[in-house]
């Protein structure tokens, strides 16, 4: 199994109707486990939310409308191969209430599914979601730490996490952080 280094990326769950539509990740990070549209900023990305959309529409065919994704966490994921070596990922997760189109199966997304909030298929997602993810769905906003060991299946250290009522400007989506 390859273990990709990513430094930052982006996040976004569709949430509608007290519905959020998740998908199973077909390799890298997150492999076999339900999750949100997301990927990697790429250096012709303007901004965060321009990363949002490009992944979005990549992994799912959905449009997000205009800059209607809200920003709800910023989270460093320390992620630990297996040579031992660390990185950590600064990933950037939006809601997403304003899209058109519906989630459409893509090469690194399988089984776009619609999932009730308060029923969301923890066991089968990453370890940490089932702590943070919650929160957000509730409107909390977060600046969070994870520690992982390798290919991101287990927690290994006691996680950081804060709740905020706004991002710092260096948070905020506007302006890459490198």
């Amino acid at each position: 199994m390859d273990e990709k280094k990513l430094l930052e990326a982006t996040l976004g769950f569709l949430v509608r109707d007290g519905k959020v539509w998740l998908a199973i990740k077909t390799r890298n990070i997150g492999r076999d486990h339900w999750n949100g549209y997301g990927g990697g900023v790429e250096p012709e990305d303007k901004n965060l939310i321009e990363c949002l959309k490009r992944e979005t529409q990549e992994e799912c065919k959905v449009e997000i409308k205009g800059e209607t994704a809200e920003k709800v966490a910023v989270i460093d994921f320390h992620n630990t191969k297996s040579d031992g070596e660390i990185f950590v990922c600064k990933v950037h997760i939006f809601l997403v209430k304003d899209w058109e189109g519906v989630p459409q199966e893509s090469e690194e997304m399988a089984t776009p599914t619609n999932f009730k909030i308060d029923n969301l298929p923890f066991e089968q997602m990453m370890p940490a979601d089932k702590e943070w993810l919650p929160l957000v769905l509730e409107g909390k906003k977060l600046i969070a730490e994870y520690y992982y060991g390798p290919f991101q299946k287990e927690l290994i250290k006691e996680r950081k996490i804060e709740q905020i009522e706004k991002f710092p400007e260096e948070h905020s989506g506007e302006f890459r952080m490198h």
